[in-house]
């Protein structure tokens, strides 16, 4: 099936409610349908968003490929990022449709399958790490101003040489910056942390990671999870966290002894799973066309970002 992210000018993004007689009715959706003998996905694309909600599609890029299997039967989802477009949406089968920004459609019930795409649409491309440099407090704190100034909206907070009271009270230091500002803080610590302090979320190890049985903190929060191979790529799908960064793709200045993955290895890895995926390991700004061509959703790294 093709499916369609639309976007408009202001960043809000079309959904539509199913019908209540067809499967999984009453539930919301992103727009788009089958993809019909002899058809390309985008060419499926442009004639489903036309039927179901009439607009024409100028241009769209490639979002994400979803696998999902229900008990009856397993759907694949060739997702697009629509942001370029023609007429004015309207539910052109009856259905109701809606305009809501990105954080907003944690709010509305959609099928399994679409649960991945929920969380993709509201993810950057970038995911920025704020390094402890030996402890040195004032370095980090410049750092994340500046990853702040420049815009960036998800930011990890990982600072392994702290003590527990320093990194606590840097962590206020940084969600009160993040909250003049429209960033979100995610906290490199154990989860109940995060729901004390009060960050976005929380990112866990991958230590961490394998020593759970279920999804450490409920869907108000972030959780995601560094992951170096296929079983723990799983094991955080498995766990429905909402994402994970895989590497290290390229070789490292930080971590030498450890061996680079490579692009094609990343790209086999990422094919069996659904969550939205962080290239991690000499990334910079650079290489974020080549995660993305691997399927990878984004990059995430400290040195690539300074």
């Amino acid at each position: 099936m093709a499916v369609g992210v639309i976007e408009d000018d202001g960043g809000r993004i079309l959904i539509a409610r199913r019908p209540a007689e067809v499967d999984q009715g009453g539930l919301w959706e992103f727009p788009g349908g089958k993809i019909e003998p002899g058809e390309t996905p985008f060419d499926a694309l442009r004639r489903e968003l036309m039927e179901e909600t009439g607009i024409a599609v100028d241009g769209a890029e490639p979002m994400l490929v979803v696998r999902h299997d229900y008990p009856l039967r397993r759907v694949v989802l060739d997702v697009w990022r629509v942001r370029r477009f023609s007429g004015i949406a309207r539910g052109r089968l009856g259905q109701p449709v809606r305009w809501v920004r990105p954080d907003e459609l944690v709010d509305f019930r959609f099928p399994a399958a679409n649960r991945s795409i929920v969380t993709a649409a509201r993810l950057p491309f970038h995911y920025p790490i704020v390094e402890d440099a030996a402890g040195d407090l004032g370095a980090m704190r410049r750092q994340f101003r500046r990853l702040v100034a420049e815009g960036h909206s998800l930011i990890q907070l990982r600072a392994k040489a702290l003590s527990r009271t320093d990194f606590r009270a840097f962590a206020r230091e940084c969600l009160y910056h993040c909250a003049d500002n429209h960033t979100r803080l995610i906290l490199n610590a154990e989860p109940e942390l995060a729901v004390e302090l009060g960050a976005a979320g929380v990112h866990l190890t991958s230590a961490r990671l394998n020593s759970l049985d279920s999804r450490p903190l409920d869907d108000r929060f972030w959780v995601a999870a560094s992951c170096h191979d296929v079983s723990e790529l799983e094991k955080a799908e498995s766990l429905q966290l909402d994402f994970a960064v895989f590497g290290p793709v390229l070789p490292t200045r930080s971590h030498p002894e450890s061996a680079p993955l490579g692009w094609e290895h990343v790209s086999q890895c990422l094919q069996s799973v659904n969550l939205p995926v962080y290239a991690l390991g000499g990334m910079a700004a650079e290489h974020l066309a080549s995660a993305r061509s691997a399927g990878a959703w984004g990059i995430a790294g400290i040195r690539g970002f300074l």
